[in-house]
């Protein structure tokens, strides 16, 4: 899964218009960003990349960037 891609699916898993994430947002600015996102963010790594997310580096996320590097998806544009 590209960049692009995973962002359009994080946008879909958070309910934000496609093209809304751009990989710079803190995850603490993002309303949606909660409990139920996170087990929906494994899940959706898991299925997608078959990457299983560790919860304690997953914990230590601050970015969608850090979110892109943690499911292997390229972080730079």
């Amino acid at each position: 899964m590209d960049r692009k891609d995973f962002l359009l699916a994080l946008d879909e898993m958070l309910e934000l218009d496609p093209g809304t994430l751009t990989g710079d947002e803190a995850l603490e600015s993002l309303e949606a960003w909660d409990s139920l996102a996170v087990i929906s963010f494994i899940a959706l790594v898991d299925e997608k990349t078959g990457v299983v997310v560790e919860g304690e580096k997953l914990a230590k996320a601050r970015t969608v960037a850090d979110l892109l590097a943690l499911a292997g998806a390229p972080v730079a544009a």
